[in-house]
């Protein structure tokens, strides 16, 4: 059963992942990230304390960051360049994976590509100064494998953000924190770019909900088993959503560990949706392999083929959030409100 809504489901839904290590080859240290702040501002000790409550202490700023994926990605979008990642980044094919966000994959080294892939010898001989992740749970950096912990720790010291139990904007607004004690220019015009697109999208996304207030939308994820009704508390974006006035279906308590209702595919039908948004991850099934469930197949909202891409995994960032919400907007404004009577 799953306890958090962006892991990669795969004990959560008994799914195998489907991505390939994508290490680059060699353990030489790449150079260090090309500096977002003028060199002055890194010189004296640096503190930050993160939201486990862990007070960091070094000597200057951190200059060699590694980031879990979608904390890599967030820091990216306002103005930090880690030296490597881990977690998905690397597609099959050698693209980059929309995890990873704006990330350029082939200016980062790998330190694994999958849950549970940690590589702390690699970890190891790029003499990180800093390593940053997100958490879902307290005092639990994602992706981190448990068993590496303490040796990961031994390297360098680490930040933790946490992706839950806090608003959307507030989750935004401490990776620009973070980025910004790492020496980021918080009015840099990319940024200031971001954060008017983040508010004109959720502006439309409002307008679009207070015009079609009749309109119910679902937001799933999928295993052989199981339906996973997501519970709108628990997630900082459909939260978000939901405050913007989207009428959004969700259960009156989630399952034990929270942020989902687990429905067998016989309870497909309890709630019932003019849209439907699907967990877009590789972890979780797809449309299409949700089609051969009888029980779904006959649901109104995949009837009438109004099934769209739920971004579960996006990075909290002003540009990832704004293109998801354009996203969902146009796929909202053509879809039917009356398709649940």
């Amino acid at each position: 059963m799953p306890t958090v809504p962006r892991r990669t489901l795969a004990a959560a839904l008994g799914l195998a992942t489907v991505l390939a290590v994508g290490a680059c080859g060699g353990t030489a240290a790449p150079p260090a990230a090309a500096p977002t702040a003028p060199a002055s501002a890194g010189q004296g000790p640096w503190t930050w304390t993160d939201d486990r409550g862990k007070n960091i202490s070094l000597p200057q700023r951190p200059q060699r960051v590694v980031a879990q994926f979608d904390s890599a990605a967030a820091l990216w979008d306002f103005g930090v360049r880690p030296i490597a990642v881990f977690g998905p980044h690397r597609l099959k094919d050698g693209s980059r994976d929309r995890a990873v966000g704006e990330v350029d994959i082939t200016k980062v080294e790998s330190i694994g590509n999958a849950f549970g892939e940690f590589n702390v010898e690699k970890y190891a001989s790029l003499q990180p100064d800093l390593m940053v992740a997100g958490m879902y749970e307290k005092d639990k950096l994602w992706y981190v494998p448990p068993d590496s912990v303490q040796a990961v720790d031994q390297l360098a010291p680490s930040a933790g953000v946490m992706h839950s139990g806090k608003p959307l904007l507030e989750i935004i607004e401490r990776y620009a924190q973070l980025a910004a004690a790492l020496g980021a220019d918080p009015k840099a015009a990319p940024v200031a770019e971001a954060k008017n697109r983040f508010d004109a999208a959720s502006a439309a996304l409002k307008t679009l909900a207070a015009a079609k207030p009749d309109l119910k939308v679902m937001i799933v994820a999928g295993s052989p088993d199981s339906l996973y009704v997501t519970y709108r508390p628990d997630h900082p974006d459909i939260k978000y959503w939901g405050e913007l006035g989207l009428n959004i279906v969700s259960p009156p308590k989630p399952s034990e560990g929270g942020f989902w209702e687990v429905l067998s595919w016989e309870d497909a039908d309890k709630y019932q949706a003019d849209v439907i948004l699907v967990d877009a991850r590789a972890q979780s099934m797809t449309i299409e392999e949700m089609a051969k469930k009888p029980t779904w197949a006959k649901l109104p909202a995949v009837e009438a083929g109004q099934i769209y891409p739920w971004r579960a995994a996006e990075r909290y960032s002003y540009l990832g959030y704004a293109q998801v919400m354009e996203e969902l907007k146009a796929n909202l404004e053509k879809a039917r409100d009356d398709v649940v009577k």
